[in-house]
């Protein structure tokens, strides 16, 4: 039984054509039943990473394990290393959904979202993928050519999320999706997590709805992970100061307070319960960019 959902060590990788790695020295312990967040600036190494976690590019520099495979290989996709009861046959190792879906021809063409599902094996996944429809509001007569960009993004999801995962790579898939859908598919991911096992490496540049969604947050920068959270140890919302006598990081979080116009309770605002704020004070850091006012 493999202990971590991933684990890399040592880990280097650059493109034929570049002359600087995209990621360096990567050391990463993605427990199982978690959710990994993944921040950096554009460039900084997020969609890299996950598609050598997903086995798209070859590495031959540093040790790369998903559930205890190398990603690389043809059948590690579609193999679980546990070797346990034939229903866990079923699982696909490692899922990845990233922007390039947005490219491929089948999402304008006039063919119907069923149709798409059935393809798949909405069939065999029947329980599964009409949860997913669900959540995600989808409509199964749907044509795919009339959609707008965020349906045609629920589709991607119902399609990718359709069989089970161990792990799932998510990288800035939630960028066409309304909030609603949004946080309704989150949830949908912490129950997963929460429920069998799996975990979740989310790289993302939105950040709003994701303040107690992490268990831990990475940060990158130029390739190499400069920040690891573990939200259990490093992280509070709090209402006082940004830290606390232990030295963890502390987020503003909305306050009941009395109205003294209207004698009646509300609500006090000094900072969105929100990972924006850690995330902005990073990514400022690590661009040099200051806010200027316009």
């Amino acid at each position: 039984m493999a202990e971590y959902a991933v684990e890399v060590d040592d880990l280097t990788y650059k493109f034929a054509e570049s002359t600087e790695p995209s990621v360096v020295d990567i050391k990463l312990q993605v427990p199982w039943h978690t959710r990994t967040l993944v921040v950096g600036a554009n460039g900084a190494g997020k969609s890299t990473l996950l598609k050598l976690l997903a086995g798209k590019h070859l590495c031959l520099n540093g040790k790369i394990l998903v559930n205890g495979l190398d990603p690389f290989s043809p059948l590690s996709m579609y193999q679980d290393n546990d070797k346990t009861t034939a229903e866990d046959k079923d699982w696909q190792v490692t899922t990845y959904l990233g922007t390039e879906w947005c490219h491929m021809s089948i999402i304008n063409r006039d063919i119907g979202v069923l149709e798409l599902l059935e393809s798949i094996g909405l069939a065999h996944y029947r329980d599964r993928g009409n949860k997913l429809i669900e959540i995600l509001d989808i409509n199964i007569n749907w044509r795919m050519h009339r959609l707008s960009d965020g349906q045609k993004r629920r589709v991607q999801l119902a399609m990718g999320l359709l069989k089970p995962w161990r792990v799932l790579l998510l990288d800035e898939v939630t960028v066409d999706l309304d909030v609603i859908a949004r946080s309704r598919l989150l949830e949908f991911l912490r129950w997963e997590t929460n429920t069998r096992k799996c975990s979740v490496i989310y790289a993302t540049h939105i950040f709003d709805g994701l303040a107690t969604w992490p268990d831990n947050v990475v940060h990158l920068k130029d390739g190499k992970i400069i920040d690891q959270l573990d939200y259990t140890k490093d992280v509070e919302f709090r209402n006082d100061s940004d830290k606390n006598s232990n030295g963890k990081v502390i987020f503003h979080s909305p306050e009941h307070v009395i109205n003294p116009h209207t004698d009646k309770p509300s609500i006090s605002i000094s900072r969105v319960n929100s990972l924006h704020p850690l995330a902005l004070a990073w990514l400022r850091n690590d661009t040099g960019i200051e806010d200027k006012e316009i």
